[in-house]
């Protein structure tokens, strides 16, 4: 397996129908690949649409699904833990993020060198949210690089390519997905990040808002602070 796609979702029926069927066009030509998506408790008919997909146009699409809605770290943990390829791309999958861009992840990854473990996307210049969640993404981002010093402009975008051992060995907990750069960092790993498209959400409710955001944000800011003090950069190890 050349490359596993992880995305979470919940109650996105009518966008990850669109999403499989875009994610398998942009990863055509690239060597195998796998798509995963981890329905996280949904009530509508995500699931039904999903595996109209698998058993018709997309077969490389496998659904897995949570007995109960546990949130989208948990569902990331889920999708990357039973891939089956070294690297892992990752979309929300409300269909904002572009599938289209993978392989420029791909590309950087590959220019990166071995220390390389993270290549995350910044939607800076493309955001196609409402003003109050741009205003909101970009205090928190700024709060965020500060208080973590994890050099990376948009943290929160869910377009990203990662190697599966290394986030294996990251300390779990809610939230997560949030922090994988600091979490990344923190284990010795080298991080970049590529520009990367945005687009409206067409379908469906997003499942943050601003407040919901906010307060877990600050509670989880000084978890991962607390995580990273505790646990100290590893250091490079070489045999004599």
């Amino acid at each position: 397996m050349k490359i596993s796609v992880v995305i979470p979702v919940c109650n996105e029926e009518g966008n990850a129908g669109p999403l499989a069927l875009e994610t398998r066009a942009a990863l055509a030509g690239h060597g195998p690949f796998e798509i995963i998506f981890v329905d996280d408790g949904s009530t509508d008919g995500t699931v039904a649409e999903l595996r109209a997909l698998q058993a018709g146009s997309v077969p490389e699409v496998r659904v897995l699904r949570h007995s109960r809605r546990c949130g989208q770290s948990a569902a990331v943990h889920t999708g990357i833990r039973s891939a089956r390829a070294e690297w892992i791309a990752t979309l929300d999958g409300d269909g904002q993020n572009d599938p289209a861009d993978i392989p420029a992840l791909i590309v950087a990854q590959r220019k990166g060198g071995e220390r390389l473990k993270l290549v995350m996307g910044n939607r800076k210049a493309a955001r196609k949210d409402t003003w109050l969640r741009k205003i909101s993404s970009s205090v928190a981002n700024g709060v965020r690089g500060w208080f973590l010093k994890d050099g990376t402009p948009d943290t929160g975008c869910g377009i990203k390519l990662l190697h599966r051992a290394t986030f294996l060995e990251l300390p779990r907990f809610d939230h997560m997905h949030r922090f994988l750069p600091a979490l990344f960092l923190n284990a010795g790993a080298h991080v970049v990040s590529v520009p990367v498209r945005h687009r409206p959400r067409t379908r469906g409710v997003s499942k943050y808002g601003v407040m919901n955001r906010l307060w877990v944000g600050i509670v989880d800011l000084f978890g991962v602070r607390w995580i990273m003090r505790r646990n100290p950069p590893r250091p490079d190890v070489s045999e004599q």
